[in-house]
């Protein structure tokens, strides 16, 4: 395709064009892991694996990857368009999985019992069959139901049928509905994909553009800023600028893209006006009405009809609330511009991750010695563990736990904020011994994955707590979720089913995976919530004398 640009580029394609082109998958670490979890989800013996992302952020992207990962031995339905009733959705299932039936003679229970006939017969010849349905978030709650009800067939170890729902961030509000809770834990994997951050939108571009044929940047760098503030790191929205931003290039014969020609293709591509003229223009109006109205009030020799001069003095009011809501929208904008953003000297005096540690380790009342080594080899001496989590920044902050973070700038250079905690739409982050407010969305946007924790766990608690642990952690497992819950302790020492399923519900509210046992995440989330100020409390209380540690990991 030859749209004009692309033979004055040295193009061999169009490179951002939003039809969905194989050639030119871009998989940022965000995608990756994405994939990853939907890979583990099915891996495990669970029914249903979760991915949400907001429109465009790829997650169509992400299910063609697995389709194309699949082993040979399994079967796969693909539904993208799921507006069905649930009579439509089992007979559209098994158009997919190749399911002969009477259209004219069909009624829900014979569509089930064909599909469970299918997928009993491929269980018996070493088959898996998955569901994939995509635009989740519209299906009807009994057409869910019934999705539930064919993942009941199932043997000893594992479901005949598993399904991935791709949807919108609506789709987990959908679930969250208590005629739904059952599906609901059946989730064994769930994954909430982000638009890309800076570095991965400079990155992607740099990607497609290598693949159309152009081994040079032909977006400056201000200009790659600018597409990623204006299209929120989201794909096909960066597809729509930057193909409209070579266009406009094209047209007034510049070689490289700069921030003018992104604003006009903003304007054009999106619809958006340019916003920096915003405020200036409503300032230049409303004085020109202003003075306008006293140049004809004075001429007039007050002669001016009243009716006329309540017009004026009308629209000049009208301007003037403009002006205040436009005032109070640029104050809101410089305020969230604030949240967004760490100064360089923040950034460049916490590169140095002992003094990252010895931040963290100092929230336990415990003084290390800069120059630490291998500061996790001191950790017994205090009860504590360290603790190297991975995953998704939700998973993270569903722990509401101090860490270290490895952020990356805008060169993709490392540097170490300690996470203190978080608010509503923002969280508290320390750097170099100076607290800064940050948005929820700017850490989200930021987070790589990992951290580094440190915890104290209850006595004799190795990994879990589940039906071989002791009477002692049973017991302290019961009395803590009982607090959390807000319930009279049953004061019990056994892991029966009552408290596997107390044990989730905790799970599903804080975020954490459904699990039928409290892993080191859940044990941790527990101890954060029942004792939030317990890290404060000085080691003193336990110890007569304050210790502190030097680089070499002894006591001194």
């Amino acid at each position: 395709m030859n749209n004009g640009y692309t033979g004055y580029f040295g193009l061999t394609d169009t490179p951002f064009s939003i039809a969905p082109n194989p050639h030119y998958l871009f998989m940022s670490e965000r995608h990756k892991e994405a994939l990853a979890h939907l890979t583990y989800g099915l891996g495990e013996a669970g029914g249903f694996v979760l991915l949400t992302g907001e429109v465009g952020t790829g997650k169509t992207t992400v299910s063609k990857c697995l389709l194309e990962q699949l082993p040979e031995n399994t079967q796969a339905a693909f539904i993208l368009n799921p507006t069905l009733s649930a009579k439509e959705l089992l007979a559209t299932i098994c158009d997919e999985l190749a399911i002969s039936y009477d259209a004219d003679k069909t009624t829900l229970k014979s569509l089930t019992d064909l599909i469970l006939e299918h997928l009993l017969a491929n269980h018996q010849q070493g088959k898996n069959t998955l569901l994939i349905i995509d635009e989740a978030q519209h299906l009807q709650a009994q057409v869910l139901e019934q999705l539930r009800l064919l993942t009941n067939l199932e043997t000893h170890t594992k479901k005949l049928l598993q399904v991935i729902l791709i949807g919108q961030p609506e789709l987990q509000t959908l679930l969250k509905r208590q005629d739904l809770r059952q599906l609901a834990q059946r989730i064994t994997a769930r994954y909430h994909l982000l638009p890309l951050n800076k570095l991965e939108v400079h990155d992607y571009i740099r990607h497609r553009l290598n693949v159309a044929g152009c081994q040079k940047m032909l977006f400056t760098r201000s200009a790659i800023t600018l597409i990623h503030k204006l299209s929120d790191g989201v794909p096909r929205l960066i597809n729509l600028l930057c193909d409209r931003a070579l266009l406009g290039a094209y047209s007034q014969e510049y070689a490289q893209v700069n921030k003018r020609i992104v604003m006009q293709a903003c304007e054009e591509a999106l619809g958006v006006d340019a916003k920096s003229s915003i405020l200036w223009y409503q300032t230049w109006f409303q004085r020109t009405v202003t003075a306008l109205a006293c140049a004809l009030f004075a001429f007039s020799g007050f002669s001016l009809a009243t009716s006329e001069f309540d017009k004026i003095v009308q629209d000049t009011q009208q301007k003037q609330q403009q002006l205040v809501a436009a005032n109070k929208l640029a104050s809101e904008e410089a305020k969230q511009k604030q949240l967004n953003s760490l100064n360089n000297e923040l950034i460049n005096n916490s590169r140095d991750l002992a003094t990252a540690f010895k931040g963290l380790y100092s929230l336990w009342q415990v003084q290390l010695f800069s120059g630490a080594d291998t500061p996790c080899a001191v950790a017994d001496d205090y009860q504590l563990e360290c603790y190297w989590f991975k995953g998704t920044p939700q998973q993270f902050l569903a722990l509401a736990t101090p860490a270290i973070l490895n952020f990356k700038d805008e060169n993709g250079n490392d540097y170490y904020p300690l996470f203190l905690q978080q608010n509503k739409q923002s969280v508290v982050l320390q750097l170099a011994g100076v607290q800064k407010e940050v948005s929820l969305r700017w850490f989200n946007q930021q987070w790589q994955s990992s951290a580094a924790i440190l915890w104290r766990p209850p006595i004799d608690f190795v990994d879990k707590i589940d039906g071989d642990s002791n009477a002692e952690l049973v017991h302290w497992l019961e009395s803590n979720l009982s607090q959390l819950q807000k319930r009279s302790s049953r004061g019990s020492v056994s892991f029966d089913p009552l408290m596997v399923n107390q044990l989730q519900q905790f799970q599903q509210v804080s975020g954490l995976a459904l699990q039928d046992h409290a892993d080191i995440l859940t044990v941790m989330a527990i101890l954060h919530r029942t004792k939030p100020g317990f890290i404060r409390e000085s080691f003193n209380s336990e110890h007569n004398n304050s210790t502190s540690v030097n680089s070499a990991g002894g006591k001194g």
